[in-house]
């Protein structure tokens, strides 16, 4: 028995729930899960000799995947290993089992420091405090017309050295680059990223839609947070966004009420299959209101509201992947599951991992969360294993270890 009151056993079932599975809503079903793993998802109780997690009633859904985040609970991904380790852990604790650094716009030197943070945290694979899957670079190869919160004294040409150069001290870890396509030297630079494997995001743009749909045809697959710091959609002008949505590209969408309107969430979930939903986290997650600085800029936060202090920018968002999802259900009017796709099963797609990660189906990672009637977190399991920020505790009548007999644990009601 852990410290905590919580009996670690290699294999684990969970019932009484509403499981969201690539084939719909399961109410009832029963998941079991063995060495960190989902073994079966079956509709009655598997005949097996294992503690037993009671849901009663509540939503069970793949943890969430965010490929843009900045920060949060206080910690900023740039300021140092230990900082971006504790950023992760922050979003671990609200859903978020796997995650992408992305990285703002800076000196090479800077980025080139980050990017083996992360690559660092990649090769330890995944661990108690969080699962960090790569690292996203948004910039420095952006419009210094639309750079938002970037901060435009770094913004850079696209430059095939830099790149490869960062690449080199990524390590294969470097998984999104956002460049904005209409920039002089783009387009080949977009064709040799895709050719490596790498997935790039077109944002931070002032593109035409003639040249967003060159973008495209480079080999750009990707909107970075679709609407925001970009030319705006014109019925004379359709711009990256109009290129983006009748190309059905993933697109990023930062539903925190305030980068996009929940009508506009709700039309883009209705014109294309493969939103994206990100939280585009700043350190400032989590904290409340004050100062915190982001790319070398005063940022102010009120009312869970960032923006540049000099500008007025939005500059990042205070959002968290469990929030996000819940806006999506309850201001945008879809369903959990497609909300669910949006922030779990969609997300491991567009990196290539949906056959580890994002669903609840045999053979995928153990990733869970567990929410109320009203979609308020309340249980979040990684790797097989309740995190210690959200987990169920243990009953005397779990100790029984007949097959027959009901042995549950009853998950935390949180206030």
């Amino acid at each position: 028995m852990t410290a905590t009151g919580v009996i670690e056993t290699p294999t684990q079932l969970l019932g009484g729930g509403r499981v969201v599975t690539p084939v719909g809503v399961l109410h009832d079903a029963w998941v079991q899960v063995t060495d960190g793993r989902i073994a079966q998802v079956a509709p009655s109780m598997p005949d097996v000799d294992a503690p037993v997690v009671d849901l009663a009633g509540a939503w069970l859904l793949p943890g969430y995947i965010d490929l843009h985040m900045h920060g949060g609970g206080g910690h900023s991904v740039a300021d140092s290993p230990e900082s971006m380790e504790e950023a992760v852990a922050f979003h671990r604790s609200h859903g978020t089992t796997a995650t992408l650094i992305s990285l703002m716009t800076a000196p090479e030197a800077e980025l080139s420091e980050q990017l083996g943070w992360a690559a660092e945290l990649v090769r330890r694979g995944a661990v108690p405090r969080g699962h960090v899957l790569g690292s996203h670079l948004e910039g420095p190869f952006l419009s210094p017309r639309r750079c938002g919160a970037q901060n435009p004294t770094h913004l850079l040409t696209p430059d095939p050295l830099l790149i490869g150069r960062l690449c080199t001290i990524a390590a294969e870890t470097l998984r999104i680059v956002t460049i904005a396509p209409e920039l002089d030297g783009a387009l080949p630079l977009i064709e040799t990223l895709s050719a490596d494997g790498v997935i790039v995001a077109m944002g931070h743009s002032d593109a035409t839609y003639e040249q967003a749909r060159s973008g495209i045809g480079a080999g750009a697959g990707y909107a970075t947070h679709l609407f925001n710091a970009m030319r705006p959609l014109h019925h004379r002008e359709p711009g990256l966004v109009g290129a983006a949505l009748e190309a059905g590209l993933n697109c990023e969408l930062i539903n925190d009420g305030r980068h996009v309107h929940p009508a506009v969430v709700r039309l883009v979930f209705d014109l294309i299959s493969s939103p994206v939903l990100v939280t585009d986290a700043i350190d400032a997650a989590g904290v409340g209101d004050g100062r915190f600085e982001l790319g070398g800029q005063e940022v102010r936060v009120h009312g869970d509201e960032a923006r540049l202090a000099t500008s007025g920018s939005l500059a990042g968002s205070t959002l968290t992947m469990d929030r996000a999802l819940r806006r999506a259900v309850k201001e945008s009017g879809l369903s959990v599951e497609r909300a669910s796709a949006a922030a779990s099963a969609t997300p491991a797609r567009v990196l290539g991992l949906d056959h580890e990660l994002g669903t609840i189906a045999p053979g995928r990672r153990a990733d869970l969360v567990v929410l109320d009637d009203d979609l308020q977190l309340t249980a979040v399991m990684a790797g097989g294993t309740w995190c210690d920020t959200a987990r169920p505790r243990s009953r005397p009548d779990w100790l029984s270890r007949s097959p027959a007999a009901t042995r549950s644990i009853v998950l935390p009601r949180r206030p």
